[in-house]
């Protein structure tokens, strides 16, 4: 991931890191889930090693919400910053919800994630503290 790629994982990292801001859009109560990379990689393996007859669409991802607040102080938690939040307001198309229904990965892919937010971010802030210090 680039330090400035626009995502809200990284730019929360980063922005944390630096020791500036995390900037939530609205009231931070609107929701996403998180899916760590590895967890995506397993998934489309399966697809792909999978029967023809398996088609799609198939939904992947972590089915875990999380409020934007939640994440932007678990990052501040998670990397020692002493960043504070700050609020803008929201952009007109930014959904409220974001949640894939996995079921069907579940059924006929047998698969789910198995790494936790926590488990995901600890990572990413150490690739980010590395990226940053070069």
């Amino acid at each position: 991931m680039h330090p400035k790629d626009g995502r809200v994982v990284s730019n929360f990292i980063v922005q944390a890191l630096q020791g500036d801001p995390l900037t939530i859009y609205g009231d931070g109560s609107q929701t996403r889930s998180f899916c760590y990379v590895q967890d995506l990689i397993d998934v489309l393996v399966r697809l792909m090693d999978s029967d023809d007859d398996i088609i799609g669409p198939i939904n992947i991802g972590n089915p875990e919400e999380y409020t934007m607040k939640e994440l932007a102080e678990k990052v501040i938690e998670m990397t020692g910053s002493k960043s504070e939040l700050i609020f803008e307001a929201l952009p007109s198309d930014d959904p409220t919800k974001r949640q894939p229904d996995i079921s069907i990965a579940r059924q006929v892919l047998n698969w789910q994630p198995t790494t936790q937010l926590d488990q995901g971010l600890a990572q990413t802030i150490k690739y980010f503290r590395v990226v940053l210090s070069q």
